[in-house]
């Protein structure tokens, strides 16, 4: 039922109703036109105004399905600048400087000389201050960036200058901490958690490449999780392994230390190397902060990361036989040249060359030239050969290292087989802590 009656809509008025009535119904017929008009009005407006924000809505959605990437793109654009914007506060550039004597033959002066000189840079690299108390804000970088600095140098993206204090660095992560005073420093940069990045995801690379100043460089994650071969000697063999992330995005010269963040602005790997070869585009490695955080822990706690100390000094049997054989050819060119005796080409390598007399099927194993602490207690010697640990077979350094530091602890028995000479022999040591200061 209605709650008007039909007639009350109705503008027509029967004409014997008017012929009854008159002007008067006349003007009753002119009040109730007048209410009509004026009501027509406001559900006209009312209706019109409805029409045109369901039509904007119904525009913007179907504006969005068919070309979604123009929000996205928005969208996106917005966070990556925020992202950025978060952290940036806390990314600095480091410098390391090394002394170099005064005269147009500059040339690096060891730390200790007293000579007289310069400091000049050497190399340029990033961090990313990730703690800060009353006294000191403490800045995270890699190992390779402060390596054999005398001196370095914090500059903030305010352009202050400043020289920071070495708080602990180590080869085996690449990790290194210095810190400079808390003054000044206004922002630490959220540690995100590495292990729940996904491939494909977006991440930022910050840093100071080439020493260019501040940069962002966008990418994917390609690989969450892979381990590489690297080399901690610098000798060109494979002698450890890093877990890192694999990501395309830029990570240049100078990048190194510098972190890669998420797209909230939190802090998932430290920048670290890059592969730079004919072909290859855009391959680069950051490790996790998962992996990164205990060790700057202990390097604020103890100025070094605490392992199960052997107290060898090592070097691959392969690289023995290499260097070997190019002692010998070295020796014959010499003869032949007549340029020198044989007294004066003799060296430590042929000296150990003279030394070394192994069983034929020993081509494998870690070659011992020196020996102190654990290794020198439990009888070990120069130019012995170690080809096992406890159970496990040791083919070069990278087996060593592998099982010492995955599988034994500080305080650890560790039973080593290796060849002395043409005999094989055992020996049981008990593992200490690698501390520097002990």
């Amino acid at each position: 039922m209605s709650l008007f009656k039909d007639d009350f809509y109705t503008a027509k008025v029967p004409r014997r109703i008017l012929k009854r009535n008159g002007r008067r119904h006349f003007s009753s017929r002119s009040k109730v036109l007048g209410l009509f008009n004026k009501t027509t009005f406001q559900i006209a407006a009312i209706t019109s105004i409805t029409t045109a924000i369901v039509v904007t809505i119904l525009l913007a959605i179907f504006v969005g399905f068919n070309n979604p990437s123009t929000q996205a793109t928005a969208d996106f654009s917005e966070r990556s600048i925020l992202a950025s914007n978060k952290v940036r506060p806390a990314v600095v550039s480091i410098v390391n400087e090394q002394k170099y004597s005064l005269g147009l033959n500059s040339k690096p002066l060891d730390e200790f000389s007293t000579e007289s000189g310069i400091y000049k840079e050497s190399s340029v690299g990033s961090g990313v201050i990730v703690q800060k108390d009353e006294a000191d804000a403490y800045i995270v970088t890699n190992y390779h960036v402060v390596n054999n600095a005398q001196r370095i140098k914090v500059v903030l993206t305010t352009g202050e200058e400043q020289y920071a204090e070495l708080v602990g660095k180590d080869k085996i992560s690449d990790i290194a901490v210095i810190k400079i005073p808390a003054e000044g420093v206004t922002e630490v940069a959220q540690i995100g958690d590495s292990s729940a990045l996904r491939s494909a995801e977006f991440v930022l690379a910050m840093g100071n490449p080439l020493g260019m100043g501040e940069s962002t460089t966008l990418g994917i994650i390609s690989v969450k999780s892979e381990v590489i071969g690297v080399s901690l000697e610098q000798f060109g063999v494979v002698d450890w392994e890093q877990e890192v992330i694999r990501v395309d995005a830029a990570i240049n010269q100078g990048n190194s230390g510098g972190p890669l963040i998420d797209m909230n602005g939190h802090v998932v790997g430290i920048n670290s190397m890059k592969i730079s070869d004919f072909g290859v585009e855009s391959i680069g490695y950051a490790i996790p902060i998962n992996n990164v955080m205990p060790v700057v822990n202990q390097l604020i706690e103890n100025g070094y990361v605490s392992r199960p100390y052997l107290g060898v000094y090592t070097l691959n049997l392969s690289q023995y036989f290499e260097q070997e054989a190019i002692n010998k050819e070295l020796q014959k060119r010499l003869e032949l040249e007549e340029e020198q005796s044989e007294e004066d080409i003799e060296d430590e390598d042929l000296e150990v060359s003279s030394e070394l007399q192994l069983p034929d099927h020993v081509l494998d194993g870690v070659l011992i030239y020196k020996v102190e602490g654990p290794a020198e207690k439990a009888g070990l010697q120069y130019n012995d050969v170690i080809v096992q640990l406890d159970d496990v077979e040791v083919k070069g350094m990278l087996d060593l290292r592998r099982y010492l530091y995955t599988k034994k602890s500080v305080g650890d028995k560790l039973t080593i087989h290796y060849y002395r000479g043409k005999e094989k022999k055992s020996t049981t040591i008990t593992l200490t802590d690698n501390n520097p200061n002990l």
